[in-house]
């Protein structure tokens, strides 16, 4: 066969497996411009003022809507009130996955825990350093103990 003929079979099985796969997860996704296969919707965003772009879709589509970047779908939340909307539920509440960190820590600590077990340690901890009296100045434990220190040095006379 010819080089040509290759190349051509070989862009449209391409161009058709991006065709079906984009189509197969629309479903799932929030409204938006229709994709171009391959290239998603690059060409009707401005790159040099991604903004404004972003802001006339939301006028046609409304403030939460999917844009492709390439064949990658991206949520686009636009506008103040959408973001805050979408930050105050509880879905996502939660942070992302680190997965070296959960394999350490197995889930759990402060600083790589979330949803439900991050709540427990995050109250366990202000209580315990709360009872501790971590809250309060320490500049008068720390001076007590100062005092305490130099009558306990008194007392050994040097020795």
């Amino acid at each position: 066969m010819d080089l040509a003929v290759v190349l051509v079979l070989y862009f449209s099985c391409l161009l058709l497996l991006s065709l079906w796969k984009q189509s197969s997860g629309k479903g799932k996704l929030l409204p938006g411009p229709t994709p171009l296969p391959i290239l998603g919707n690059t060409l009707q965003l401005d790159v040099n003022d991604i903004s404004k772009s972003l802001s006339n879709l939301s006028e046609v589509c409304g403030p939460v809507f999917t844009v492709y970047f390439g064949m990658k779908p991206t949520v686009v939340l636009y506008g103040y009130e959408a973001v805050k909307e979408t930050l105050i539920g509880e879905e996502f509440s939660g942070r992302g996955s680190l997965p070296l960190p959960e394999r350490i820590s197995k889930g759990h600590g402060i600083l790589f825990s979330s949803g439900k077990r991050w709540k427990e340690t995050r109250r366990f901890s202000l209580v315990t350093l709360r009872n501790f009296r971590m809250g309060e100045s320490v500049d008068d434990r720390v001076q007590e103990e100062a005092r305490c220190l130099v009558e306990e040095l008194r007392k050994t006379n040097g020795g």
